[in-house]
């Protein structure tokens, strides 16, 4: 996995809070810890936190929300010093148990700083998925006890550094807090590009995937393997009625995808997935294998980076998902890397009645002019429903 960083870092403000100085900032209250899942909105933060720190024992892209926080616990009991976790909005379902059960005050006191992207903010248009989660982002933060404070385009270092003086009070009494950025708040100087060496596209990927899947229901992932599995039906003028795009709960697609496969086991299913989706929610796969349904293909397309919201890396090219799908019980798991062998096994795939698994290693990267559903949710719900039926 290689990173390229370029231009300069002289410093320069403009309204905008630079994302070095915002680090600065939460030093002077000893965080020197930084965990989380990337977000757009705080691609200028994780850039810098790459730039700063690799992937190294200062910082550490977890698996998801709930994890990191596990990650600033352990931070906290080993040093006595907070950690920063950071997270998209949409995130924040998953730090409920951990904050509510561990971090909170009348248990273990365990400070910390969240650092929160504002998707779906109410007046600011956003996608479906993010909609509702906007509305209720501060009341979620502040049902849980954590202190919040909302960072735009006009916020100072000086106000930043003023917050956290009124917070540490707050952290020294084992509480947590929550900076929530709104959209544009941050800035970086340098621009960060995220690449492996893999060859085939995704869109090639999907592409393939979608051929050898004809007229089968298809599950994909959030992110940009349902808006390129969108396009390409929409190109062959297929329709989109046998394709469910899961545009939210990222990490869920291969669980929907086994509930159809089981009520609906006369019909071959298709789970387009993604590499830090499963690594979001890999029980899901100990699930898959124990119930072994003969009519699902697991296809997870690994860049190892979370690519949809900037590319920050994943630990996915270190670990072997076909040894732990053979672990978790798939009778067949496969890895490839070109387009003949992708083909093979996706026509092997359809023609077994057994559950199979691929992964398929791919490059970062998607088309600039990458457009999204113009269904609504519901409606890719109720035409999905009445094809498989």
């Amino acid at each position: 996995f290689h990173s390229i960083i370029a231009g300069n870092n002289n410093g320069s403000r403009g309204a905008r809070m630079d994302a070095n100085a915002f680090l600065d900032g939460l030093a002077t209250l000893g965080v020197d810890f930084y965990t989380g899942v990337p977000d757009s909105l705080l691609r200028p933060l994780n850039d810098t936190l790459y730039a700063r720190h690799g992937l190294t024992g200062a910082h550490v892209v977890a698996a998801n929300e709930g994890g990191a926080v596990g990650l600033a616990a352990g931070h906290y009991i080993a040093t006595g010093r907070p950690a920063m976790v950071y997270l998209q909005n949409s995130g924040i379902g998953n730090i409920i148990n951990p904050v509510a059960s561990l971090m909170n005050d009348r248990v273990y006191g365990i400070p910390c700083v969240f650092i929160v992207g504002w998707r779906g903010e109410p007046g600011l248009h956003d996608e479906p998925q993010h909609v509702y989660q906007g509305e209720v982002t501060i009341r979620l933060l502040e049902d849980m006890d954590i202190g919040t404070f909302v960072i735009d385009k006009e916020t100072t270092q000086d106000a930043v550094l003023h917050q956290l003086a009124l917070w540490q009070p707050l952290l020294d009494a084992g509480k947590q807090v929550a900076f929530v950025v709104r959209k544009g708040a941050l800035q970086y100087g340098r621009k960060v590009k995220y690449e492996n060496a893999y060859a085939m596209t995704r869109e090639q990927v999907i592409r393939r995937v979608a051929e050898a899947a004809g007229r089968d229901p298809v599950v994909s992932t959030t992110g940009k393997a349902s808006r390129e599995l969108f396009e390409i039906r929409a190109g062959n003028n297929e329709g989109h009625s046998t394709d469910f795009l899961t545009v939210g709960s990222m990490g869920h697609s291969s669980s929907i995808a086994l509930g159809i496969a089981l009520r609906a086991p006369e019909r071959k299913g298709w789970c387009i997935d993604g590499d830090g989706a499963v690594l979001m929610h890999m029980g899901a796969m100990a699930l898959i294998g124990a119930n072994a349904p003969a009519n699902l293909v697991h296809i997870v397309v690994n860049n190892g980076a979370h690519e949809s919201v900037g590319g920050m890396p994943t630990v996915a090219v270190k670990i072997d998902l076909v040894k732990i799908a053979e672990g978790c019980g798939y009778p067949y798991a496969v890895r490839v890397w070109e387009p003949g062998a992708l083909d093979a096994a996706l026509e092997e795939a359809k023609a077994r009645k057994a559950l199979s698994f691929i992964e398929v290693m791919t490059a970062i990267g998607a088309r600039e002019d990458l457009g999204r559903p113009t269904a609504s949710a519901r409606e890719n719900k109720m035409a999905f429903m009445r094809a498989l039926r």
